[in-house]
């Protein structure tokens, strides 16, 4: 068998050098397009990859598509989808460095507007503000001198840029700045953009520059516009704390109630949020009005307060609000009463209560002492005839 095989290879190079087999243009052009089916699908698995949070297998495929034997336009959707995903990742100086490589490479290219977008958002979350605020300023300037067909996608860019520049305004403290990039893209309604989102970072800017006035009639325009929006809880608050700014207590305080009062319906979609945002405005206004002396509606706050939560944690803290409020009103009956909703709930916190709430109950129980104290005393200085009038002992 081996002589067989050994003596046909003989024969045939005795006969000449074999000829290749000619390869047909149909063959080459099948080979591009299997190869570029191949390169097709690695796209759509990075891209489903990076979708699903899987950096590592994106990544991965990316890189597959940035061979040299690549067509140009792959490597350069494979180099910035690439640095999105880890940009996404949170590895912030590789997405830097991905980007610069991107447009280091591809000078002009028509995604340099949406490079600077993401090289501004990367140095924001790096606490790079003012180099953050030069590439959004730059995906203006860049976007004037493209293509005229490309208007549509540039104007998008801009938008988003003019968001980005009001949003780090506002994280390194210049409220006015974001205030005017707010108002400005607000005014001119473009679709494209979350119309919701930009009119509630106005009203946050505003609430912040103490321009109470503004923030109220934006705030309330707000909720007629956007009744069911997340931000909802958050921009009553807002609308709470402006009214109060503006000395408007008794609207500030009809905005409280109405919130504390909200459906349990309308809340139960989000009910850890709608919770937390109806004790802190209700806490906070509640505050101010009794610092001011108002404790009349403090009190109403208080009490309805204490109907958002039946844990110890939060009943406690509110009863006791309740308690020194009466006390201030001259109505030490109703002040010992909400101290004794505190002093007999607090054996049945156990051994794991905070040092909080066994504070709380140590205070409650000293004023309960001291006013029962009180009681007693002025009954001593003010004896009561048999027919319930007091007697003057001084006149004795």
């Amino acid at each position: 068998m081996l002589f067989a095989l050994t003596a046909g290879v003989s024969a045939q190079e005795s006969n000449g050098p074999a000829l290749l087999p000619e390869i047909s243009q149909a063959d080459t052009n099948a080979v591009i397009t299997q190869k570029m089916e191949r390169l097709k699908q690695a796209l759509s698995a990075a891209r489903f990859a990076a979708s699903t949070h899987d950096y590592p297998e994106a990544e991965k495929n990316f890189l597959l598509l940035l061979a040299e034997d690549v067509p140009d336009e792959l490597q350069k959707t494979a180099l910035f989808e690439l640095g999105v995903a880890v940009q996404a990742e949170n590895d912030l100086p590789r997405a830097e460095s991905i980007f610069t490589q991107y447009s280091q490479r591809w000078t002009g290219d028509v995604r340099l507007p949406e490079i600077s977008l993401h090289q501004g958002q990367v140095f924001r979350s790096m606490g790079m503000n003012q180099m953050a605020l030069a590439k959004f300023y730059g995906v203006m300037t860049t976007a004037l001198s493209m293509k005229t067909e490309e208007m549509p996608y540039y104007k998008r860019l801009v938008l988003q840029a003019q968001v980005e520049i009001a949003e780090t305004h506002y994280l390194i403290g210049k409220y006015a700045e974001a205030a005017e990039y707010y108002g400005r893209l607000l005014e001119q309604g473009a679709p494209e953009l979350d119309l919701a989102e930009i009119q509630f970072r106005l009203v946050r800017s505003l609430v912040a520059l103490n321009r109470h006035a503004e923030a109220a009639t934006q705030a309330q325009d707000f909720l007629l516009r956007h009744a069911d929006s997340p931000e909802e809880p958050e921009m009553r608050y807002y609308l709470a704390q402006a009214l109060k700014g503006e000395n408007r207590n008794s609207e500030a305080l009809e905005q409280v109630m109405i919130f504390l009062k909200e459906e349990r319906a309308k809340t139960q979609d989000h009910p850890e949020m709608w919770t937390y945002w109806q004790q802190r405005v209700g806490n906070e206004i509640g505050n101010q009005l009794y610092q001011e002396g108002d404790y009349v509606k403090a009190l109403e706050v208080y009490q309805t307060l204490a109907k958002l939560d039946e844990s110890p944690a939060w009943q406690m803290p509110v009863n006791y609000q309740v308690g020194i409020t009466y006390e201030k009103l001259l109505q030490p009956e109703n002040a010992m009463a909400a101290y004794r909703t505190i002093t007999n709930a607090a054996p049945s916190l156990g051994t794991n209560a905070s040092p909080g709430l066994r504070t709380v109950a140590d205070m409650a129980q000293w004023r309960l002492d001291f006013l029962q104290f009180q009681g007693r005393a002025e009954e001593f200085s003010h004896p009561k005839t048999l027919d319930g009038t007091n007697l003057d002992l001084s006149k004795q």
